[in-house]
């Protein structure tokens, strides 16, 4: 059987200035400004936030530090927000976890290609490890 893995909660979070912009501080002492502005935008759940900007710096940090809310209704989790912080900064995913992540998804070789909109050769680098991963150009609901 496989460790459960534990994402870090939330500390602390306050908007970071620019538009749709978050600085959080993480219980593993690590702090990160995350860009929420695509999420923002997409989903209807955040429309409150859309209409009126001055709502976006009311946060607070939900209990236990799983989430982010806004209003009763309006949150967004920890584990989102901290997937988008290992993105934005650039961080990959070994060959274990692209070979894991094709698989959860059932993807062939091909098949996961044509969903990273790279070649087969480039997914089968990935896998052994010989090119890092496609983290900065991915269609981003590719990964979920």
């Amino acid at each position: 059987m496989r460790p459960c893995k534990s994402l870090p909660r939330i500390k602390a979070a306050s908007a970071a200035g620019k538009p749709f912009t978050l600085r959080i501080r993480w219980d593993n002492g690590d702090e990160s400004r995350v860009d929420v502005s695509s999420l923002i935008r997409t989903f209807r759940v955040y429309e409150p936030l859309r209409a009126a900007p001055d709502l976006f710096c009311k946060l607070r940090v939900g209990d236990l530090g799983t989430d982010i809310a806004w209003t009763d209704a309006i949150d967004m989790s920890a584990d989102t927000l901290w997937r988008l912080a290992q993105e934005q900064s650039g961080q990959t995913m070994s060959a274990d976890e692209f070979r894991n992540w094709r698989e959860r998804k059932a993807y062939s070789l091909d098949g996961a290609a044509k969903a990273l909109g790279v070649s087969r050769r480039m997914v089968a680098y990935y896998e052994r490890g010989r090119k890092t991963d496609p983290a900065r150009g991915r269609p981003r609901d590719a990964w979920a």
